[in-house]
């Protein structure tokens, strides 16, 4: 691949990374989520930086594309800025999960390159979202670019979005979390109204 350009190379190690995505851990998935819609829970979605923007979209389609009651923890930055502000960053997912009183059948989906690592003070936000979760019932999904990470261990489902090149997982990453969600918003068993295009 030396002989290639950037753009070449980056296409080509994305078609590696597509074809070694679990397709079966997606369709538990959707099954899972199908099951939240059917039973009336929600769904927290958490993520950080490039993952949080993800977040946000992703709402935007389990909402609109397939009813599902959805929320992104990172959307409401006056809550945000307020909860680092006056409790730290490593508090914002478990206080979201707290103040809106998540209860089975709700759960919650973690976007992350990392999924978090105490020891090394990484994302310790999704860490103790997560625990939180754990301790009030919930779900956790994961959609993770590292299988060393606490989300990828911790989750009900991770699904791991492959690193052919270690200097390209946060694009891979983040880049095929939007892959894999819109993979899972347009799958038939979820999608309840049709896109416009």
């Amino acid at each position: 691949m030396s002989e290639m350009t950037h753009s070449q190379r980056f296409l080509t190690l994305a078609a590696q990374v597509a074809a070694g995505l679990d397709h079966a851990a997606m369709d538990r998935l959707v099954g899972a989520l199908a099951q939240l819609r059917a039973d009336g829970g929600r769904l927290f979605c958490f993520g950080a930086g490039g993952s949080a923007a993800n977040c946000t979209h992703c709402v935007n389609d389990f909402r609109k594309l397939c009813g599902i009651e959805a929320y992104s923890a990172t959307d409401n930055v006056a809550e945000l800025t307020a909860r680092v502000n006056d409790d730290g960053w490593d508090t914002v997912f478990d206080g979201y999960l707290r103040v809106s009183r998540a209860a089975p059948p709700d759960a919650v989906l973690v976007l992350s390159v990392g999924g978090g690592d105490i020891e090394r003070g990484i994302s310790v936000s999704l860490v103790r979202g997560i625990d939180e979760a754990h301790r009030r019932g919930l779900k956790v999904y994961a959609i993770v670019g590292r299988a060393a990470g606490y989300a990828a261990s911790a989750a009900d489902e991770a699904i791991l979005v492959p690193a052919p090149d270690a200097t390209l997982i946060t694009p891979m990453a983040e880049a095929f979390q939007a892959v894999i969600w819109h993979a899972l918003v347009s799958d038939p068993r979820l999608l309840s109204q049709a896109t416009v295009w």
